[in-house]
């Protein structure tokens, strides 16, 4: 007789649950700053955006370390971010200021919404591109401003407005030009630094002067939260045009000289 082959039992299905939970309180995070906005209360639908980042950003890490990702997990996030950094923000910016625009007259109305559905159909669009190259881009750049920072960006600057008593009618013509800018950016084919390759050590351990720029920033971030938060996403979404036309102005400054 045979000797019988151990047979491994099947891993328990709960444990994909885990970083779908994530994502599903990344979608409800997005859907609340919608509701928030609606009532008028935007500080809190900015500060539900940037919870919905957070938890964006640990689903997939959690799917890797439970070694739980699957295709069905990578749709699901797609389409929670549409819905967090595409469809929130872009209304949360229209609740907030882009509906006052009609008070001008038609055309400024039209000007309005139309400002809010160019940033979210950018934001679709910057999704099923990332989602077509995920297999053959570098790793440690984005092509074009990723949604979730874009979000930071326009979120921030709402949270600050709104914070220090600024109405979104009193901006109701910069905030257009914001929306529009940012999602432009987020097609665009500007490099962005991704940070998930930073440099560490061989056992894994990052520098310590990481540690001094990480307190460097909290410091402040814990004194102001939305205007460091502004600032900070700001330069960040000017360093993917800067770094792209530096590599560019290099690249050319060689070739003149060989």
């Amino acid at each position: 007789m045979s000797e019988s082959v151990p047979v491994r039992p099947p891993r328990h299905r709960g444990i994909y649950l885990l970083p779908n939970l994530f994502t599903t309180g990344a979608m409800f995070a997005g859907f609340y700053a919608i509701v928030a906005s609606i009532g008028g209360d935007f500080s809190s639908a900015a500060i539900a955006v940037f919870v919905a980042a957070l938890l964006d950003g640990m689903d997939g890490r959690v799917a890797r370390l439970t070694g739980t990702q699957t295709e069905f997990g990578v749709q699901y996030d797609s389409l929670s971010d549409l819905i967090s950094f595409g469809l929130a923000p872009s209304l949360v910016m229209y609740t907030w200021s882009l509906s006052t625009l009609k008070e001008y007259g038609p055309t400024w109305g039209k000007i309005g919404w139309a400002a809010a559905f160019i940033y979210a159909a950018c934001a679709a669009l910057r999704l099923a591109r990332f989602n077509t190259q995920v297999g053959v881009i570098d790793k440690r750049y984005f092509q074009g401003l990723a949604s979730p920072a874009a979000a930071a960006v326009c979120m921030s600057f709402v949270w600050s407005m709104d914070k220090f008593g600024i109405l979104g009618e009193e901006v109701c013509f910069i905030t257009p030009v914001i929306a529009v800018v940012v999602g432009l950016l987020m097609v665009s084919r500007f490099r962005y630094y991704s940070f998930k390759s930073l440099p560490m050590g061989g056992d894994g351990r990052v520098p310590f002067l990481w540690i001094i720029v990480g307190v460097l920033v909290l410091v402040p971030f814990f004194i102001d939260p939305p205007r460091v938060l502004f600032v900070v996403f700001t330069l960040y979404l000017l360093s993917g045009p800067v770094m792209t036309l530096w590599g560019r102005a290099m690249r050319r400054r060689r070739r003149g000289v060989a």
